[in-house]
This record gives structure tokens, C-alpha cells and sequence, in this order.
């Protein structure tokens, strides 16, 4: 299968390619030229699949046979070697948990499956390459325990000074060897537009192999679609409309829950549930695309001003408002909502999310009440909730310690490079570093 730009200025490619380029040469993002619809006997099979079959399974219908098939089933099973489990909330609505990974976040799932292909495919052209990736929180830790100590890479992960939470921070900074973490005198955003200067940059580009470890890669989101699939295989009562919510920043996880769906996935809407960072929300009921500037909420994973993704669904939908509309409900939420929906979850149904699974229970909620109250709503929780000072005191009262994956890392000394939001600098560190 061949990958082509959502600029449409440079030539469609193999998924070799897109995997280490990330960004299309016109500065675009790469799309499948086509969505397989996955065969019947897939279907039939799926209630009973494990997640390591069902992943292997999607991830053959887009990688052909780019790379061996058994090859493709070894980086699957291990990429999913941990449970996702389907969580009852009340009668309509059900969390998905994507949390129990190395670091304890959704992202576990792209940057293992991403780091694990780009070791297999540099290990055949026998050359280096350099990782830059931007993150708000988790992505940059996912991405440093994926590609910890995979020969021939180097990772360099940007984070937004004093955005990110105490024990997200320390997850990306106590690596050490081929992990550089790069604090950045800005917000995500700037992180974010830092790394396409990187990606675009002919000079460095030259120089060095360099590509992205974001959802701009093809290779980061393409996995996010497995855990659609087998949440749905989970969910018994399959005879009310399925919608998902999604805790939306960067539309990377949104945007790979509709990839499933162009695969032949029964899923009725999503909700796009966003913080006050409400970009896409504003288009959703205007019809206008106005990228602003990201300001600092506790759900710090979404604060997004410009989501990358944006391209990618309007690719989807052919820049249609209309078909945007009738395949995404979006709502945005305060702070104080959220605050709100982890104490109501907590006291009513025993249950405590983390800030940005509020606000997709949020969005589950308002689409039960003003949207269809017969649906089946399954929203995702996509970091465990001790990561986050918000809800860290009653994770604590609750359990009374942390989990191991983050005790590990509460005492280890911090090691990263502090810069300016200025382009120059970062170009001069990634030239001239080995």
C-alpha cells in the first residue's frame, strides 16, 4: 500500500518511507491511499481474538507485505503485551483503560509498535536515525520506553517548561543514554512547531536521518486503531448505537478510532470531548478552523492549539462540515467540570479517572442527554490517574501507594537541556550531536 501527502505537492510512498520521513516532504501528513475493509471471517472471529491477534490482523491490511509476516506478529504481540480491560461505569457507559503499559498511558501502544518497526527496518539499511518528538505529557515518556536503548536511534523529546505534571516529567527525563529530553521555554504547541522546523529543515535533513515519533507519524497512529476493535469485541449488548468518547488534544487517538472505522468497525459517532483548549469544538459548531494559541489546564495532555490531526480527519470527511458533523459530536469542558466529574465518578461509581478521562466521561454524558440517551458509550481513560497531582491524593487515599511503574522512577535523579523557544538553537544541538 502507498502513503500520500495531505498537501498533495509530493509523491505517494511505501510505508517504509512514511515510517522513517514521518513528515511528507511538502510538509503534510501521510494517509493510506486506501482503507482496507478487513474480510468477513475477521469479523466472525473477532469476539473471541486476543488483542495481539486482532493487532496483527489490522496491521497486516496496511503493511502488505512491507515487512514478514512473522516478523509483523512478533512486534504485535509484544507491543500489546498488557490488558485493556472494559470497565462498567452504569447501564450506558463503559471506560476502556488503556493505562497498564510501562508508562501508564495510552501511548505505550504507538511508540512500542513505532520503535519496534523502526529497529527492524534500520536494522536492514544498517544506518542511524534521529527521533524528535514534541510532547505535552505522555507521548514523550511512551516514546522514551519504547525506544530505550534500540540501536542506531536517537530520541529527542521536547517538553513545554512547567506543563507537564512532577511525575510525567520525571518519566521522560531519568533515561538517560540514547533518550535526550529537551525542556522548551514555551507551550506544546511551540514543541510541536519546533518539531516540523526539524522535519522540514533540508540542511539537517541532509545531514541526518531524522523523523517523528508524534501522531504525525503514519506508524503512531495506525496501532491506536487495534484498541477500537478489541473494545468493541468486549462490549456484549451490541444491539444500542456504539459511540466512543475521546479525550481529544492533538486528534491522534480520535483520528485512528475513524481509521477503524472505514475498516468496517460498527461504531455509530465519536465524541471529540475536549478541555477549553476547544479548537475543534468551535469548528464543529461554526463551521471555522481558527487555531489559537494553547493555555495551561489540568487535563495538560490536550492543551492543544493547532491539532496536527485536524488535516488528517478533514481528509476523511473531504474537508465536508456536514460529514464532519454526522460522524464527530464535539464539546469542551472548564477545570472546574472536570474537577467535578472526577469527584461525581469517585463518589457515585467507585471509580477515579484521570483529569482527561473526565472529560471524555463528560462528553459521554452531555451526548446521552442531548444527542441519543439509548447509545452505548464507551469512553477511553488514557493515563492512570496517579500521574497527575489533581487526582494523586485520592489515588493515594484509595490505594495508599503508588503503582510500581511510577514508584520506580519517584527517586531518580532528573538529567535534560534547557532552550529557548528558538529554532536555532535546537538545529544547532541536533546538527552537531552524535
Amino acid at each position: 500500500m502507498l502513503y500520500y501527502s495531505t498537501h498533495k505537492q509530493s509523491e505517494p510512498v511505501d510505508f517504509q518511507y512514511a515510517l522513517l520521513k514521518g513528515l511528507a516532504n511538502d510538509g503534510g501528513l501521510y494517509m493510506p491511499q486506501s482503507i482496507p475493509k478487513l474480510p468477513e471471517d475477521f469479523w466472525h472471529e473477532l469476539p473471541s481474538m486476543s488483542l495481539e491477534e486482532t493487532g496483527y490482523r489490522v496491521a497486516k491490511s496496511f503493511l502488505g507485505s512491507e515487512i514478514p509476516d512473522q516478523e509483523l506478529k512478533r512486534i504485535c504481540y509484544d507491543t500489546l503485551s498488557f490488558d485493556m480491560p472494559l470497565v462498567s461505569i452504569d447501564e450506558n457507559i463503559r471506560t476502556l483503560e488503556l493505562f497498564h503499559g510501562p508508562t501508564m498511558a495510552f501511548k505505550d501502544v504507538g511508540a512500542r509498535f513505532m520503535s519496534r518497526l523502526m529497529g527492524f527496518f534500520l536494522s536492514k539499511k544498517q544506518q542511524n536515525l534521529k527521533v524528535i518528538v514534541a510532547t505535552s505529557g505522555d507521548t514523550g515518556s511512551a516514546v522514551a520506553a519504547g525506544f530505550f536503548n534500540v540501536p542506531g536511534i536517537e530520541v529527542y523529546v521536547l517538553f513545554p517548561r512547567n506543563k507537564v505534571s512532577p511525575l510525567q516529567q520525571k518519566q521522560i527525563t531519568t533515561w538517560g543514554g540514547n533518550i535526550k529530553a529537551l525542556e522548551i521555554e514555551g507551550t506544546f504547541d511551540d514543541c510541536q512547531a519546533l518539531a516540523k522546523k526539524t522535519l522540514a529543515d533540508k540542511e539537517l535533513n541532509t545531514k541526518h536521518l531524522i523523523t517523528s515519533a508524534n501522531s504525525i507519524n503514519i506508524a503512531r497512529l495506525l496501532p491506536q486503531s487495534f484498541y477500537y476493535f478489541h473494545a468493541a469485541a468486549q462490549l456484549n449488548n451490541t444491539y444500542r448505537p456504539l459511540v466512543f468518547s475521546v479525550p481529544s488534544g492533538n486528534f491522534g487517538n480520535l483520528s485512528a478510532g475513524l481509521l477503524a472505522q472505514k475498516m468496517g468497525l460498527n461504531i455509530h459517532r465519536f465524541v471529540a470531548a475536549t478541555n477549553s483548549n476547544d479548537v475543534v469544538p468551535v469548528y464543529f459548531q461554526t463551521a471555522r478552523y481558527n487555531p489559537v494559541p494553547s493555555h495551561q489546564t489540568i487535563s495538560n495532555a490536550m492543551d492543544v492549539g493547532n491539532p496536527s490531526n485536524y488535516a488528517r480527519m478533514m481528509e476523511l470527511f473531504g474537508n465536508n462540515h456536514q460529514q464532519f458533523r454526522e460522524n464527530i459530536y464535539a464539546c469542551s469542558f472548564s477545570d472546574e467540570q472536570t474537577r467535578q466529574a472526577i469527584h461525581h465518578l469517585l463518589n457515585n461509581h467507585q471509580y477515579l479517572p484521570d483529569p482527561h478521562g473526565a472529560v471524555a466521561w463528560l462528553g459521554a454524558r452531555e451526548y446521552l442527554e442531548k444527542e441519543n440517551n439509548d447509545a452505548n458509550i464507551i469512553f477511553l481513560e488514557t493515563a492512570h490517574p496517579a500521574k497527575f497531582p489533581e487526582t494523586l491524593p485520592l489515588y493515594m487515599k484509595m490505594k495508599g501507594s503508588l503503582p510500581d511503574q511510577l514508584k520506580a522512577i519517584e527517586h531518580k535523579q532528573e538529567s535534560f537541556v534547557s532552550l529557548p523557544n528558538d529554532y536555532p538553537e535546537l538545529k544547532q544541538l541536533l546538527m552537531y550531536s552524535d
